[in-house]
């Protein structure tokens, strides 16, 4: 497809979700941007989660990480149902009885300010960080379909992005946000199986072939017992699975904005578990694809780009296979990263407003004016942090994302932890040098694990670590809960 087909898709795509905003966004209100009301249907929820989860970093990373990791990520989606069920029966039922608009306000009453602070701190920036790092993705790929040869420099085209998300979310947030995140994860499933399908026509292949295809590569292997010390173990992706859905699901105002946005903790419940049940499927094909997209390149003697996060954009768009590929890849790509981005800002927004300003004893029109002037804000800060990735970052952005999570998530799982499964109080002026000494810690372990843990070279569960080491430093600065 040319440059000019892409761009148009882009306006169309772009008219429907500002219809769609401008639907749900009459009167509209704060509660509506932050909680959508607390009228949305579960089944609704459920399946704008999955656009919000299949982020364009999972589009374009999981199929090209195969090559590194085999379908090994299958280990931590095994581990993800684990943290569904921990988060639909342990922290949601806490959420809908403390009648929280903030997740973080549990802090403020189990520890205290500092402790509410530093927690929503942790969040802002993990989310901030985490969301400029997969846009920065569908920005790349934009930039190497269309804009590349339009000579329109990338900082532009970041820029644009941003602004035609803010257009469609500052007003109502996650009223509109619940629609146009079901839409777009419709639109993402839909290009998957359809690219899956064209390629393995391209391939000669049936269904059947397609599977035995898929099942006899190199690269279908799910369950990897023989070497601890490797980041692929079997042991350390099924609990790093379990923990990061704890942390990125169930103390990730983002998600959980969806959940308490549901009418009842019945519905919410109801959500969880009809997202976790469809989105091991959905990861499945994901990585199908990868296995597909290499074994095509192999038979068709195709130069494949070093950094794996290229590969399905390079032979979806230069002409490897049929124009209607790039046109599904183009649609999908671009639905997946919206529905994350655009949930992201809204999260971000709502914390930074709840959490940080503060939102109590000011009138409806001054919080809406506060929140605008933070959506805003927010959007330079993104743009700000895609610039900086852009020039640092060496991995796949899937292994980057994951990484982020570790440091930043696992002083919020330390302190739920403590505040759950303890009955001590905190010094809380304390807290903020816990959360932040744990972190470091962690860097070195992670820096030197394989010179001082003979040859152990530490994966994903730094999240664990992190969490565990924030959990004991706050035991050192506890005190016994009074009545």
């Amino acid at each position: 497809m040319s440059s000019f087909a892409f761009s148009v898709v882009i306006v169309v795509y772009f008219m429907v979700l500002l219809t769609i905003s401008y639907i749900t966004s009459r009167k509209a209100d704060n509660d509506s941007f932050f909680i959508g009301n607390r009228k949305s249907p579960w089944y609704v929820v459920a399946f704008a989660m999955i656009g919000t989860s299949i982020s364009g970093v999972t589009f374009v990373s999981v199929p090209g990480w195969v090559k590194d990791s085999s379908f090994s990520y299958m280990q931590m989606l095994l581990g993800y149902l684990v943290g569904y069920f921990v988060v639909a029966n342990i922290l949601m039922p806490l959420y809908y009885r403390l009648n929280l608009t903030s997740i973080y306000t549990y802090l403020e009453k189990r520890f205290g300010q500092w402790s509410y602070k530093t927690g929503a701190s942790f969040f802002l920036l993990s989310r901030t960080v985490g969301g400029a790092v997969r846009l920065y993705l569908m920005a790349s790929v934009l930039q190497l379909t269309i804009f590349d040869s339009w000579h329109v420099p990338f900082e532009l085209t970041v820029a644009v992005t941003l602004v035609l998300i803010w257009l469609y979310t500052y007003k109502a947030g996650l009223k509109t946000i619940i629609y146009t995140d079901l839409l777009q994860g419709f639109f993402m499933l839909v290009a998957l199986v359809l690219t899956i399908v064209m390629v393995g026509r391209e391939m000669g292949l049936n269904f059947s072939g397609i599977v035995k295809t898929v099942v006899h590569s190199d690269y279908s292997r799910i369950f990897f017992f023989d070497d601890i010390r490797s980041p692929q173990h079997f042991l350390k992706q099924f609990l790093s699975g379990a923990f990061i859905v704890i942390v990125m699901t169930g103390l990730d105002q983002d998600m959980m904005q969806k959940n308490l946005s549901c009418k009842n903790l019945r519905d919410a419940k109801k959500n969880m578990f009809t997202f976790s049940l469809i989105l091991l499927p959905v990861n499945l094909l994901f990585l199908s694809l990868g296995a597909l997209l290499y074994v095509f390149a192999a038979q068709k003697g195709i130069s494949l780009p070093k950094m794996t996060d290229d590969v399905f954009p390079v032979i979806a768009t230069r002409g490897y296979l049929p124009p209607a590929v790039a046109l599904f890849f183009f649609i999908g790509l671009i639905a997946a990263a919206y529905a994350t981005a655009d949930s992201a800002l809204t999260a971000l927004t709502t914390s930074f407003t709840v959490d940080i300003i503060g939102v109590e004893n000011k009138k409806e029109e001054e919080v809406k004016r506060l929140r605008y002037r933070v959506h805003l804000m927010l959007s330079i800060a993104m743009f700000i942090i895609i610039m900086v990735f852009r020039y640092l970052n060496q991995q796949s952005v899937i292994s980057a994302v994951f990484t982020i999570a570790g440091y930043t998530y696992g002083p919020l799982l330390g302190l739920y932890s403590f505040g759950l499964f303890t009955k001590l109080n905190l010094r809380d002026k304390w807290v903020p040098v816990v959360t932040i000494l744990s972190p470091l810690i962690c860097y070195l372990l992670d820096r030197h694990s394989q010179e001082w843990f003979w040859g152990y070279k530490i994966g994903f569960e730094i999240l664990i670590y992190n969490g565990l080491l924030t959990f004991l430093g706050l035991f050192l600065i506890s005190r016994k809960k009074t009545a």
